[in-house]
């Protein structure tokens, strides 16, 4: 078995006495204060995580953007500078590869952050579709650290750091900006559900920006909060959610499919979807009492087996538990009443709403 890697901030973690886990190839922390702690500082005020695990490529030359467009559902050409678009990677058979974020920089500069468990398969699949004597691609993956500052507060605490008004940065927006007197790349994204940044910066730096927030009293969170924070805002976790088996249509991402812009790699299956309906679909689960419904746990209906939980939690937010899951179409409508087998019993749930939290200041 191969050693864990660490990130520029694992000794951070250490110092904080953090509680470690193996993710992805990375030894990364999964608590620091405790869950509930860092669900809620993201959610009422500000919080903080390592996500510098998460691959990231950078791709020049002045046809990227339209390479690209080969690969992903969503119509690149849509972007203007300075925006970002979440999409997914596909395979021929229209299922998911990765979900990406590709941000699109002046002089046909395109940043792409790429998940931790995919980073070297969608290194091979995007370089081996690309022009490589006309798009120059670098991994910077090992390069630079990443820190996520999410929640209500995080622009105001961050601002004075920062030498470039970063208050109006739209959604999804982007810049590059001096952190501390230093060089980085601070994007308007998150994965919590709420209001924040991903800033992108040389180790050292990112190390010196890690130790002010903590003075500032910016909260370290873990992987255990980050996965509360995002399945109550319903966002899918590859592996879980998304797979190679999985459309985007199926999840629930028909936003990020744009079938006009002409083919793509996978457009034939998601046209045929479109025109025959889906099979099955991603949705929101509620359940009784404290039954948690895990990964891969049962679906039933009528004492038959029709699906599979991806994600379930107790929501520290709603104080309820809640699930995804996979089911077939017919029985995917809000209010269907269903059953997860939890170790040997089963327990009703009730097919809800995504997401099941909305900031109400977004």
């Amino acid at each position: 078995m191969s050693e864990l890697q660490r990130t520029p901030l694992y000794q951070q973690a250490i110092d904080l006495q953090a509680r470690m886990t193996g993710f992805a190839g990375w030894e990364m922390p999964v608590q620091f204060s405790g869950l509930t702690a860092e669900h809620q500082a993201i959610r009422q005020l500000v919080g903080m995580f390592d996500i510098s695990h998460m691959g990231k490529f950078v791709l020049r030359g002045s046809s990227a953007l339209a390479q690209l467009q080969r690969l992903v559902p969503s119509d690149l050409n849509r972007l203007t500078i300075g925006l970002a678009q979440y999409t997914v990677l596909l395979n021929p058979q229209g299922g998911v590869i990765d979900d990406i974020i590709v941000y699109l920089e002046a002089d046909g500069q395109v940043v792409l952050i790429v998940n931790a468990a995919t980073r070297k398969q969608d290194w091979q699949w995007i370089t081996s579709h690309l022009d490589r004597s006309q798009v120059e691609c670098q991994d910077l993956s090992a390069d630079l650290a990443l820190i996520a500052v999410q929640g209500p507060q995080a622009i105001a605490t961050l601002q004075p750091l920062v030498a470039q008004n970063i208050t109006n940065l739209p959604n999804f927006g982007h810049c590059r900006a001096q952190v501390l007197g230093h060089p980085a790349f601070i994007a308007r994204t998150g994965y919590t559900g709420e209001d924040g940044v991903e800033i992108m910066l040389e180790p050292a730096a990112a190390v010196e920006l890690w130790q002010k927030l903590l003075s500032l009293g910016v909260l370290p969170c873990g992987l255990g909060a980050r996965d509360t924070l995002r399945l109550e805002a319903a966002m899918c976790l590859y592996g879980q959610e998304l797979s190679p088996q999985i459309t985007p249509l199926e999840a629930g991402l028909s936003w990020l499919v744009h079938l006009d812009k002409g083919e793509f790699i996978g457009s034939d299956i998601l046209n045929q979807q479109k025109k025959a309906g889906l099979e099955r679909r991603l949705v929101g689960l509620e359940l009784t009492g404290r039954n948690i419904a895990r990964h891969d746990y049962p679906i039933y209906s009528q004492g038959k087996a029709v699906g599979l939980v991806t994600s379930g939690t107790l929501s520290p937010t709603l104080n309820k538990p809640i699930a995804l899951g996979y089911v077939p179409n017919h029985l995917s409508k809000l209010g269907q009443e269903l059953e997860v087998e939890i170790r040997g019993k089963y327990y009703p749930a009730m097919v809800v709403k995504k997401p099941f939290y909305k900031a109400s200041y977004r």
